[in-house]
């Protein structure tokens, strides 16, 4: 749960110092992980107490997953909360803010249809942004798949594209801005455009951003690829286009064919090792390949456990996002209740595929040292302010000597002269 205390910018209110107190307070929610909905109520607590106390000009406001999963229940939980909002609603904030003046408490979760999704494309409230070198930008909301563990589609809603019009139009302003980096961002980003009329693909929306955003916007990512859906298309456009990434996310989640059906991902082994063949002819070696995980799904053994090690040993992804299986609400494998595998084999199991996955990524880190890389500048090393951070097109963290004032937002050569299992370490080339 994150918590924003300080005032939107909207409806006139003026935003206020971190030390003032809040005439707003968001809490924008992910019900992904576990215990969620809990932390949200912990959260919750202060404020509320607050309110009861007296302070009536306070206004509390739960947006995101848990808000749509969760809706009017929230509200019988804590009826000091005056805005329960589905993420398809937050545009609409503006509005909301005029309601809870007047006195209503709003619940606003049910599904957005298609039409009114792309109506409200063109009052999107411009976001505030924490970074001024690298922006995120949603292209496709939602998600059509029903993976056995997931709540995405639960709380999220079904799968609409944005036009690639409004895609570009924000990035253009983003490099008006000063940003160098976008990345691209949907639940399922393959499935961009298969919801529009005409369809479009994703790719089509990579060819025409990199034709079309200026030169100062030197670089575009994306996440996240599934397997299911994903087409050598996309491969030849990372391949082809100077401004696309040479950096693939594709999460696999697990190596067993029975254990992917079971959680309903549409593809096996040896078809998922066929794209990485695939990216790695296409692409060349170097693309870096990303990957997501999960062990102790219901009903795993431990000799299912091991086809997960035998493919990122065929793999050696560059960084995998590792989790243990946690039941989540609304979703189908939470009911497998006869099939849970044990909290302390799913926390042994998540040691070894984390620490196989460290072993790989030091392996793919190896690869740089004495090479020069250029290097999207985007802040300082926390641990030494004489140092600055940047990430190679591949997405390695890079520290070497620097001035951030004066680097900040450059390309930059960097000769690398360290590897470390997830960062590199280099020296400014001559």
């Amino acid at each position: 749960t994150t918590t924003t205390t300080t005032t939107t910018t909207t409806n006139g209110r003026k935003k206020k110092k971190k030390n003032d107190d809040p005439d707003v307070v968001i809490f924008n929610t992910c019900s992904i992980r576990d215990h969620a909905e809990q932390k949200l109520y912990d959260a919750l607590g202060p404020y509320a107490a607050k309110k009861r106390a007296g302070s009536k000009e306070l206004a509390l406001i739960v947006t995101g997953c848990v808000a749509q999963q969760e809706g009017e229940a929230l509200l019988r939980r804590v009826p000091e909360i005056d805005v329960v909002l589905g993420p398809q609603y937050v545009p609409h904030l503006k509005n909301v803010l005029e309601s809870v003046e007047w006195g209503h408490q709003v619940v606003a979760t049910a599904p957005m249809i298609h039409q009114e999704q792309h109506i409200m494309e063109d009052n999107f409230a411009k976001p505030i942004r924490e970074h001024t070198v690298k922006a995120w930008v949603n292209v496709i909301f939602g998600c059509n798949e029903h993976c056995t563990y997931c709540v995405v589609p639960a709380v999220r809603g079904m799968e609409q594209s944005r036009t690639m019009e409004s895609i570009l139009k924000e990035c253009q302003g983003l490099a008006e801005q000063g940003y160098k980096e976008v990345t691209l961002i949907g639940q399922n980003i393959d499935a961009y455009g298969r919801d529009m009329v005409p369809k479009r693909k994703f790719a089509d929306l990579l060819h025409y951003l990199n034709a079309n955003l200026p030169p100062e916007m030197s670089r575009i990512r994306y996440v996240t690829s599934h397997p299911r859906y994903f087409s050598d298309r996309v491969i030849d456009a990372v391949a082809d286009l100077d401004k696309v990434c040479e950096c693939f996310h594709m999460p696999f989640q697990a190596g067993d064919d029975e254990v992917l059906r079971n959680m309903r991902r549409g593809y096996t082994f040896d078809s998922y090792m066929r794209i990485i063949k695939n990216i790695r002819t296409r692409a060349g070696s170097d693309a870096a390949i990303c990957g997501d995980v999960i062990v102790g799904f219901p009903g795993e053994t431990e000799e299912q456990f091991q086809r997960t090690l035998d493919l990122m040993e065929e793999v050696k992804f560059d960084n995998l996002n590792t989790f243990a299986y946690s039941p989540r609400p609304n979703t189908e494998a939470a009911l497998w209740k006869d099939r849970q595998v044990p909290e302390e084999v799913k926390a042994e199991r998540l040691q070894r595929v984390q620490k196989l996955a460290a072993q790989h990524g030091s392996e793919r880190s190896q690869r740089y040292v004495g090479r020069t890389v250029e290097v999207l500048v985007e802040d300082s090393n926390p641990r030494n302010p004489n140092q600055v951070m940047g990430r190679t097109r591949q997405g390695r963290q890079v520290f070497f000597d620097g001035n951030l004032d004066e680097l900040k937002g450059s390309l930059v050569d960097v000769k690398v002269t360290e590897a470390r299992t997830w960062s590199l370490m280099g020296e400014k080339a001559e």
